[in-house]
C-alpha cells in the first residue's frame, strides 16, 4: 500500500521486533530498485512489504537468526540474492551453526545450484569439511552428471559419513568416476566393508592390488568371497599375487580346490609357472584328471610337473593323448632335448623337431623321424640348399635311416624327396647302397628303374654299365628316356636286350639316322613291322621306289595314303600301279580303286579304265572324274562322266573338247542352271550364238542368273545378240520382271529409241528403281521423269524436269507433278525456274500451288527479282488471306498505277500491312484521292490529329467532321468548331454541331455562336439539345415516383407481417438483472500474477469490478 517511506528505519524496527523475515522482505524491494537481484522468484511476496535493507552486512546480520525464520521462506529468499551474496550468506550460516543450518544451506544449494555453480557449492562444503552436506548436495545431482570429479566427491563424502551401502552401490553402478583415484582413496580409508573396493578393482582390472590389500590387512574372508562368488575367472591373478606375497600354500591350495570347476586352468598354470610353483597344482590337476577332464591345459601342466620330477616322463609323453605336444615339447627343450623329440614326434610338430635336433646335433633322430614321417613338405624343408645341416642329415639317411627301414613306402618317399630336391648324385649314392649291395630292395623293379634313370640324368657314363648289370627294370620306358637324353647307343642296347626290334630300328632310323644299319637289322630279324618302319623312313627320305619295294616286302597296306601321295609327287605311277594292285588284294578301299583309275589315266591306259569300271569296284567315280577334269585329262573324264550319267560335268567336259552340240544335249539332260551357264558362256566365247541362245533361254528364266548372263554378253561386246536373247525371253511362259527390266536397261544403253515405248508398254512389269538408275546413268531425262512419276517419286520427277528442262519439261505435266511433291523447297525452286524460263506461265503455276506456298516468301522472291507486276494476278487471288507481304506488294503496285479505287478497297478489306508507312508515303502524293486515302489510314490507325490536319490542308471538311465524330475526343471537336469560325465557314459550323453532337458541350457551342454572331446557325443544335434533356428529366421524375411507391408498399407489407407474428407470441415475464460482477470476467492481472497498479505503485483510481467468486480485492500488508 505504501511505498514512499524510510526503508532502513522500518527494517531496523522489524529487526528489533523479531520480525526478521519482514526485515528481509523489506530489503527485497530496495534491491530491485538498485538492480541487485540477479535470479529467483518473487511470486509469493507482496510488493507492499518491500523496503530498506540493501547492504550485504545488514542481510548477513539478519539471516543468521534462523530460529525465527521459516526455513522454506529463507530458502526462497536466497533466490533473490546474487551469486556472490548468496554464497557469503551460506558461509555465514555454516560458520554460525554448522550442524543447525546445514539442512537449510544444502536445500538452498540444491535449489539454486545452476545459478550458484556446482563447483562453488562443493568448495563451500569442503571449506567447512562438511562431508555430510556434500553427500546430501551431490546425491541429488549425481544422476544427471558425468563429471568424474563429482562422482568421486560423492563416493568420498559417502564413505566419510559412513554410508557404506551407498558407496558400494555407486562403485558398482557408476561409469564416470576415476577408478585409480577411487581405488587409492578406498585403500587409504580402510573401510570395514571391502565390497566397494572389490567393485572398483574387479571392474577396472586392479585385482593384484586388491589381493595384496586384502592379504596384508588380513581380510582373507573377502579373498575367498571374491574368488568363490564374485569373479572366479580372476582366481589365477589372485593366486599369483598371493604367491608373490608369500601366502601359505595350504590357504592357496584350499582356495583353488574350492572353485576348481569354475577355475580357468590355462592362466592359473601360467601364473604358477612364471613363479616356478607348478607343483603347487599337483593335487588340483590330479583331482581334475580323476574326474575325467580332457582339458589340454590340465594335461600340459601335469606333464610339466612329471618332467620336472623325472617320474618316468617317457611313458607320459608317449601314452597321454591329451597334452599339447608343442607346449610340452617346448618345456622339455632346455631340460632334456630327447624328451622334446619324443613330444614333438608324438604331435608331428615338424618344424619344432627339426629345430631342436639341429640345435642339439641329433641328426640320427632327425633322419629316422623324417623317413618315418613320409611327408613331402618336410623332406623339402630339410633338403633345402640353405639348410646348413643338410649334409649331416643326408649322411644319416643314407647310412642309418633307410638301411634300417623295411617299408617300401618310406624308401619311395625318401627317393621322391631326393628327386624333388634335385640331388641326383646323392640319390645315386643312396640307390647304389640299396640296389647294388645285397639288401631287401636289391631286386626292386622301381629302384632299378630309378637308378638307371638318375644315371641318365646325372652321370651318363654309368648307364651302359647299369644296363649290362641290371635285369629287372622297365626296358621300354627306360629306353625311351635314354632316347630323350640322346643316349642313342644305350637306348639301342636296351631295346635290343629286351627284343624290342621295332623300337630298336626306330632308334637307328630316327636318332642315329642310318638307313643302311636299319636295312641290315631288318634283314637280320626279318619282321614285317621292322620292314614297315624301314619303308616309312625311305618314304620320308624320298626314296619312293625303294619304299614301295619295302612296303611290298612288309606286306603293309596301312600306309597306302602316304605311298599314293609320295608316288604322285615323284610321278612314279608305274610303281604305284603295282603297289595298288597288291593293296587291292587285301583291302577294298574307295581311295585305292580311285587312285588306280587315276594312275591308269596318267599312263594313258584308257582301255584299262573302261575294263576296270565295268568290273566290281568301290572307286568314287565322281571324285575321280572331277580330279581327271581338274588335271585336264578330258578323255578319261568323259568316260567316267558318261558311265555315271553325270550330264552336267559331261557337258562341261565336252565343252573343253570343243564338242558344243553334244554339250548342249548333255546340258538339256542335266537341266541345271549352272550347266546351262557354263555351256552358254562357252558357246558365246566360241561365237556359237544360236546354241548360246538355246542355253540362254533356259538361264534367264532364273532371276538370280539373269544379270550374270547379261554381264557376260556385254563384257564381250555381244550387245545385239543379248538384246535378241532378251526379246525372245519376253515371250517365254516363265518370263519375269527381271527380263523386262534388263531389256529396258539394255535399250537405255544400246537402243534408246526403243526405251520409251518399252517403258510405256511394260511399266507394270518393270523394276522401276533399277531402270531409274540406268536412265540416270545414260541421261535419258524424259524417260527418267516418266519413271519417277510412275514410281510416285514426284520430288525427283520435279527436280529432274527443272534440271533438264530442254528434254523433260512439259507445262501440264509439271503442274501435275508439283501439286504432288512432298518437299516444300521444290515449290520455290519451281517459282525460280518459271521466272527464269517460262515467266508467261508463272501465274498459272502459282495459282495451282496457291494453297501450298508461303505467299510472303513468293513475294520476297519476286521483289528481289524486280518482277512483282508479273505476279499481280496471283497476289490478287491470294489477298483474301490478308498476308502482310501480299498486301504491301499490291498496295505498292496500286500506288505506282495511281489506281486509288483499288487501293482504297485494299486498305478497307485487308488491314495487315504497314499502315503508317503507307500513309506517310501517300500524304505527299500529288493526287488528292491518294492524300484522302492517307487521311483515311491515319483515321483507322487512331491518329486523329494527323488525319484532321491532312483533311484541313486539302479542304476536305466533311472528312474532318467524320474523323472528329469517330475519335470521340471533345477537345478535337470543339477545336474544329473554332477553326470553322476562324475560317468563316458558318455552314460547316452548323454541320459540325450536328455531326459531333454527342461530343460538343452546349455551353461551349452557345458561347462560340453568341460571341461570333452565329446564333442562327447554332439554333437547330440548341433546340435538339433542349428537347433531349427535357425528355431525360421527365424520365427521371417518373422513375423516382415509381420507386417511392414501391418502397412504401414494401414497408406496409413488413408491418403486416410483424403484426401477424406478435399476435401468436407467448407472453414471458421480464428478465431479472444479473448480480454485480457476474456479467464480466475476472479482473485483468498485472505482471507476476499481481493486480494492476496505478502510477508510482498506487492502486488504480475509482471503483473497480469485484473479483470473481465473491473474493475481496487483495490489500497491502
Amino acid at each position: 500500500m505504501f511505498s514512499h517511506y524510510d526503508r532502513p528505519r522500518i527494517a531496523q524496527l522489524c529487526e528489533k521486533a523479531g520480525l526478521y523475515l519482514r526485515a528481509l522482505q523489506v530489503s527485497i524491494f530496495a534491491r530491485i530498485q538498485f538492480g541487485l537481484i540477479l535470479f529467483g522468484s518473487l511470486s509469493n511476496y507482496s510488493y507492499t512489504a518491500m523496503q530498506h535493507y540493501a547492504e550485504l552486512p545488514d542481510i548477513k546480520r539478519v539471516i543468521v537468526n534462523t530460529h525465527a525464520i521459516e526455513p522454506q521462506a529463507l530458502v526462497e529468499f536466497f533466490g533473490t540474492l546474487s551469486k556472490e551474496w548468496a554464497l557469503e550468506c551460506m558461509k555465514d550460516l555454516l560458520l554460525v551453526n554448522l550442524r543447525g543450518n546445514l539442512q537449510i544451506v544444502v536445500q538452498a544449494a540444491k535449489e539454486y545450484c545452476e545459478q550458484l555453480g556446482v563447483d562453488a557449492c562443493i568448495k563451500l562444503f569442503e571449506q567447512f569439511k562438511s562431508y555430510e552436506g556434500l553427500y546430501f548436495f551431490l546425491g541429488s545431482y549425481l544422476s544427471s552428471s558425468e563429471d568424474p570429479d563429482i562422482h568421486f566427491k560423492y563416493i568420498e563424502s559417502a564413505a566419510r559419513t559412513g554410508q557404506i551401502k551407498e558407496v558400494e552401490r555407486v562403485t558398482r553402478e557408476s561409469n564416470f568416476y576415476d577408478a585409480e583415484k577411487t581405488k587409492n582413496f578406498l585403500m587409504e580409508a580402510k573401510l570395514p566393508d571391502a565390497r566397494p573396493l572389490i567393485n572398483v578393482c574387479d571392474r577396472f582390472g586392479f585385482v593384484p592390488d586388491l589381493t595384496h590389500y586384502l592379504y596384508t590387512n588380513n581380510m582373507l574372508r573377502y579373498i575367498e568371497g571374491y574368488v568363490q562368488k564374485v569373479n572366479p575367472g580372476n582366481a589365477p591373478l589372485v593366486v599369483g599375487q598371493l604367491l608373490d606375497d608369500e601366502c601359505p600354500e595350504d590357504f592357496i591350495k584350499g582356495l583353488i580346490l574350492s572353485v576348481r570347476s569354475l577355475l580357468p586352468v590355462e592362466p592359473l598354470v601360467d601364473e604358477c609357472e612364471k613363479r616356478n610353483r607348478l607343483r603347487l597344482l599337483t593335487q588340483f590337476l590330479e583331482h581334475l584328471v580323476s574326474e575325467g577332464s580332457q582339458d589340454v591345459h590340465v594335461h600340459n601342466a601335469l606333464g610339466k610337473i612329471i618332467i620336472d620330477s623325472n617320474n618316468n616322463p617317457e611313458h607320459f609323453l608317449t601314452t597321454n593323448p591329451f597334452y599339447d605336444s608343442r607346449v610340452v615339447g617346448k618345456y622339455c627343450e632346455k631340460r632334456d632335448p630327447t624328451l622334446a623329440v619324443v613330444a614333438y614326434r608324438r604331435g608331428q610338430c615338424d618344424e619344432e623337431l627339426i629345430n631342436v635336433t639341429n640345435k642339439n646335433s641329433l641328426f640320427k633322430l632327425q633322419a629316422r623321424y623324417v623317413v618315418e614321417r613320409m611327408d613331402g613338405d618336410l623332406w623339402d624343408k630339410v633338403l633345402q640348399p640353405d639348410n646348413e645341416y643338410r649334409r649331416q642329415f643326408i649322411d644319416q639317411v643314407v647310412s642309418t635311416a633307410l638301411p634300417e627301414s623295411k617299408s617300401p613306402e618310406q624308401v619311395s618317399a625318401a627317393v621322391k624327396a631326393f628327386m624333388t630336391a634335385d640331388l641326383p648324385h646323392e640319390l645315386i649314392e643312396l640307390l647304389e647302397k640299396i640296389v647294388l649291395q645285397n639288401s631287401a630292395f636289391s631286386g626292386n623293379f622301381n629302384l632299378q628303374n630309378l637308378l638307371i634313370l638318375t644315371a641318365i640324368k646325372a652321370d651318363s657314363s654309368r648307364v651302359m654299365d647299369y644296363v649290362n648289370r641290371l635285369d629287372n627294370f622297365d626296358g621300354p620306358a627306360v629306353g625311351e628316356v635314354a632316347v630323350e637324353a640322346q643316349l642313342y647307343e644305350e637306348a639301342f642296347a636296351i631295346f635290343k636286350k629286351f627284343n624290342l626290334n621295332v623300337q630298336a630300328v626306330d632308334v637307328l632310323l630316327d636318332n642315329i639316322r642310318s638307313i643302311e644299319r636299319a636295312e641290315e637289322f631288318a634283314f637280320r630279324v626279318e619282321e614285317d613291322a621292322v620292314w614297315s618302319q624301314v619303308a616309312k623312313a625311305q618314304l620320308r627320305e624320298g626314296l619312293v621306289s625303294e619304299a614301295i619295294e619295302s612296303f611290298i616286302r612288309a606286306d603293309d597296306v596301312t600306309h597306302f595314303l602316304d605311298v599314293i601321295r609320295a608316288a604322285e609327287e615323284a610321278n612314279v605311277y608305274h610303281d604305284l600301279v603295282k603297289y595298288l594292285l597288291m593293296v587291292r588284294q587285301k583291302a577294298r578301299e574307295p581311295k585305292v580303286d580311285s587312285e588306280l583309275i587315276f594312275a591308269y589315266a596318267k599312263i594313258d591306259r584308257l582301255s584299262d579304265i573302261e575294263e576296270f569300271i565295268l568290273m566290281p569296284n568301290v572307286a568314287n567315280l565322281q571324285n575321280v572324274g572331277d580330279r581327271l577334269y581338274d588335271e585336264e585329262l578330258y578323255e578319261a573324264a568323259k568316260i567316267i562322266y558318261a558311265f555315271i550319267s553325270n550330264w552336267a560335268k559331261l557337258a562341261v567336259t565336252l565343252v573343253k573338247l570343243k564338242q558344243f552340240q553334244g554339250a548342249v544335249d548333255a546340258a538339256r539332260k542335266a537341266n541345271s542352271a549352272k550347266t546351262w551357264k557354263e555351256v552358254c558362256f562357252a558357246c558365246v566365247d566360241a561365237e556359237e550364238f544360236r546354241l548360246a541362245q538355246i542355253c540362254g533361254l533356259n538361264i534367264i528364266i532364273q532371276v538370280d542368273d539373269l544379270e550374270e548372263v547379261s554381264e557376260y554378253y556385254q563384257n564381250r561386246g555381244c550387245f545385239s545378240e543379248l538384246i535378241s536373247l532378251m526379246e525372245s525371253g519376253l515371250g517365254l511362259e516363265r518370263a519375269h520382271m527381271g527380263i523386262f527390266t534388263e531389256l529396258g536397261v539394255l535399250y537405255a544403253r544400246y537402243r534408246p529409241e526403243k526405251l520409251m515405248e518399252h517403258i510405256k508398254l511394260f511399266s507394270t512389269r518393270l523394276n522401276i528403281p533399277k531402270l531409274i538408275r540406268a536412265c540416270d546413268e545414260q541421261q535419258h531425262w524424259k524417260e527418267l521423269t516418266y519413271l519417277y512419276i510412275q514410281y510416285d517419286e514426284f520430288d525427283n520427277a520435279a527436280t529432274t524436269i527443272m534440271n533438264h528442262s530442254p528434254d523433260a519439261w512439259d507445262h501440264m505435266q509439271f503442274k501435275d507433278v508439283c501439286v504432288k511433291v512432298a518437299n516444300v523447297e521444290i515449290y520455290y525452286k519451281a517459282v525460280h525456274f518459271y521466272l527464269q524460263e517460262h515467266p508467261d506461265l508463272i501465274n498459272d503455276l502459282l495459282n495451282v500451288l496457291a494453297l501450298r506456298l508461303d505467299h510472303t516468301r513468293v513475294v520476297d522472291i519476286m521483289r528481289k527479282a524486280g518482277q512483282l507486276h508479273l505476279v499481280k494476278p496471283y497476289m490478287v487471288a491470294v489477298q483474301s488471306n490478308n498476308v502482310s507481304a501480299v498486301n504491301e506488294a499490291l498496295n505498292e503496285l496500286y500506288v505506282e498505277e495511281e489506281d486509288y479505287e483499288r487501293l482504297r478497297e485494299s486498305v478497307d478489306m485487308h488491314d495487315n500491312f504497314d499502315q503508317i508507312g503507307l500513309a506517310q508515303k501517300l500524304e505527299k502524293h500529288e493526287l488528292l484521292e491518294m492524300r484522302r486515302i492517307a487521311a483515311y489510314i491515319y483515321k483507322k490507325a487512331g491518329r486523329w490529329k494527323q488525319s484532321i490536319a491532312l483533311s484541313k490542308k486539302d479542304n476536305m471538311y466533311k472528312d474532318c467532321m467524320e474523323t472528329c465524330s469517330q475519335s470521340g475526343d471533345r477537345e478535337l471537336s470543339e477545336d474544329l468548331l473554332v477553326y470553322f469560325i476562324e475560317q468563316g465557314k458558318k455552314e460547316c459550323f452548323a454541320s459540325c454541331l450536328f455531326i459531333c453532337y454527342d461530343l460538343i458541350r452546349a455551353d461551349v457551342a452557345l458561347e462560340l455562336a453568341w460571341t461570333n454572331n452565329m446564333l442562327d446557325f447554332a439554333f437547330p443544335y440548341l433546340l435538339q439539345f433542349i428537347r433531349e434533356y427535357t425528355n431525360k428529366v421527365d424520365d427521371l421524375v417518373k422513375d423516382r415516383i415509381e420507386s417511392q411507391k414501391e418502397e412504401k408498399a414494401k414497408e406496409n407489407e413488413e408491418k403486416e407481417l410483424v403484426a401477424q407474428q406478435n399476435m401468436y407470441a407467448q407472453l414471458l415475464p421480464l428478465a431479472l438483472p444479473a448480480p454485480p460482477g457476474m456479467m464480466g470476467g475476472p479482473p485483468p492481472m498485472g505482471g507476476m500474477g499481481m493486480p494492476p497498479m496505478g502510477g508510482m505503485g498506487m492502486p488504480p483510481m475509482g471503483p473497480g469490478p469485484m473479483p470473481a467468486y465473491g473474493m475481496p480485492p487483495m490489500g497491502s500488508y
